[in-house]
């Protein structure tokens, strides 16, 4: 995996990568998979912007992806790695010995051809799927459920890997990719391996264009706006924001300002925050 770039015709091209996609094998998504995509502009059902900056963009179908892997003890060939518009990592298109076809997220190394399985039994190669209880001390883990059966919710980013640090009882400590060590039930399902395309976090958009072709709309700073528009604005020339620290348009702390509820139920399975 590699990140491409460009000989400099114009200011933006000197700065834009992109990402090497030689490794995909198939360009057109399976039809039988595909979802339509819509779009809210982050506006709510009333109409009013409840999500700044979103808008516009190029339009996008949805893979769906197979999160739960409940077929145990059937193996399946991966069949092509395609791109998804809709997450930063590659997706790989599988076939099971019964025909039927799913998307799962590729980790690093698959390849076309490989053999996939989940369950209990199946073994510790990439791509698997097996209980937390069936995967060895110090194994390198992703698309973690947080309850059993709930399917895939933690580690599922371009590049990312927890550690599966250990077990005790009913429950295990999982290193996630925070730096946040985790209980979670040893029934969750998790995938052996890190997620591929690990290079994405190096891709520079080198222009304001590709981030309009994504779906984001302009940010202005609030310091360059009047005081009845944001609390940070107003003052003649460049002025600083004149309060205690930086806070929203709505005048609520932010930048550093803790928001996670100290009395939530699921506090006790932190072992250790990722700020340690």
């Amino acid at each position: 995996m590699a990140v491409k770039t460009f000989n400099p015709t114009s200011p933006a091209v000197r700065q834009m990568t992109v990402t090497d996609y030689s490794v995909l094998t198939k360009k057109a998504p399976e039809k039988s998979l595909l979802a339509p995509g819509r779009k809210t502009g982050g506006r709510n059902s009333y109409g009013r912007i409840t999500v700044r900056h979103k808008g516009g963009g190029n339009r996008k179908k949805i893979r769906i992806i197979d999160w739960k892997r409940t077929k145990d003890g059937i193996p399946a060939e991966v069949k092509a790695l395609e791109y998804d518009p809709n997450r930063t990592a590659f997706v790989a298109l599988i076939q099971y010995v019964d025909g039927s076809k799913s998307y799962i997220l590729a980790p690093r190394g698959l390849k076309v051809g490989d053999k996939v399985e989940s369950g209990e039994k199946a073994d510790i190669i990439t791509g698997n799927v097996l209980p937390i209880s069936s995967i060895p001390v110090g194994t390198v883990i992703s698309c973690i459920e947080l309850k059993p059966g709930a399917g895939a919710q933690l580690v599922r980013t371009a590049g990312a890997g927890a550690q599966l640090m250990a077990k005790e009882d009913a429950y295990a400590q999982i290193r996630l990719p925070s730096g946040e060590v985790r209980k979670i039930s040893v029934k969750s399902r998790a995938m052996i391996g890190e997620i591929g395309n690990e290079e994405h976090e190096n891709v520079n958009l080198g222009k304001a264009g590709r981030k309009r072709h994504l779906g984001v709309r302009p940010s202005v700073r609030g310091v360059v706006m009047n005081p009845n528009d944001h609390p940070h604005g107003g003052g003649e020339g460049k002025s600083p924001i004149g309060l205690p620290g930086p806070v929203t348009p709505w005048g609520v702390p932010t930048l550093g300002k803790k928001t996670r509820n100290k009395k939530k139920q699921s506090n006790k399975y932190i072992v250790k925050s990722r700020k340690g």
